[in-house]
């Protein structure tokens, strides 16, 4: 018995000595990938700063427009401008086009600043100004859990908001039984932070942005670049944890007067 019992502890700490060796070659593999990927992870948009940290905002289309068609993404895009692209594209020639990239999302830093939905609508409405974006109206396009902050948005300042065309928005009633596992969000982005997502680089190749969409050869490239820099970020991740409470705070106020159209 005593034998068995050895031998099972020994067998047990190879495992978990394999194990660590594992996590180490992956978290200096992923180092090393990094470091080669630092020349082509540079934005083509607008880097800005609000709240001592940078936020990407990419501008394009018709500047002579009055009407900007604001680009708002869902939870965990790694790169909004690129996974919107196929869709912005087709609206260019007549509307000037805006994606704000939240801290912790695409270009922009990641940041430790707490992610309640004011914090968050503020950040997003100064680095449009501080982008030169000024004196339009916005027509905004959230997705998933972006309807939250645009809802809040149309609420808080609804001189500003033209319309909001939901892109399968999420509404505040979605989170009032819905549970979060935050130990399965942090295993994630520890996951990430290592680089366990390298080997299995189906997840990234089968996103809608490279399967589906128009992007070129580059920026697939470019948007894997992102995707093992802003996988489950300390951002995405204190902002999913936020959610619950910012969707009770729109619903105490929501009374929402806007043109509003919703793709669900």
């Amino acid at each position: 018995m005593n034998k068995i019992l050895k031998v099972s502890m020994i067998v047990i700490g190879i495992i978990i000595l394999l194990f660590l060796l594992l996590m180490i070659i992956s978290f200096v593999n992923h180092k090393i990938k990094l470091k080669k990927e630092d020349n082509l992870f540079k934005t083509n948009g607008k880097l800005v700063e609000v709240n001592n940290h940078n936020i990407n905002v990419y501008i394009s289309g018709n500047s002579d427009s009055h009407t900007i068609l604001v680009f708002m993404s869902g939870a965990g895009t790694c790169s909004p401008t690129l996974d919107f692209k196929t869709l912005y594209s087709l609206f260019e020639n007549n509307y000037q086009i805006a994606v704000v990239e939240k801290a912790g999302y695409g270009f922009s830093e990641i940041s430790d600043i707490d992610r309640d939905i004011d914090t968050i609508l503020f950040e997003t409405r100064e680095a449009l100004n501080k982008a030169g974006i000024k004196d339009k109206k916005y027509i905004l396009f959230p997705h998933s859990m972006s309807g939250i902050e645009a809802l809040y948005w149309a609420n808080k300042y609804p001189d500003e908001i033209k319309g909001i065309v939901g892109l399968d928005p999420s509404m505040p009633k979605a989170y009032e039984n819905m549970r979060i596992n935050n130990t399965l969000l942090t295993l994630v982005k520890f996951g990430a932070d290592i680089g366990i997502t390298r080997f299995i680089p189906s997840i990234v190749n089968s996103s809608s942005a490279i399967k589906d969409g128009n992007l070129t050869d580059e920026e697939k490239e470019l948007y894997r670049v992102i995707f093992y820099r802003r996988t489950e970020t300390s951002s995405m991740l204190n902002e999913t944890k936020m959610i619950k409470e910012n969707a009770k705070k729109l619903e105490s106020i929501d009374n929402t007067n806007v043109p509003m159209l919703f793709f669900v």
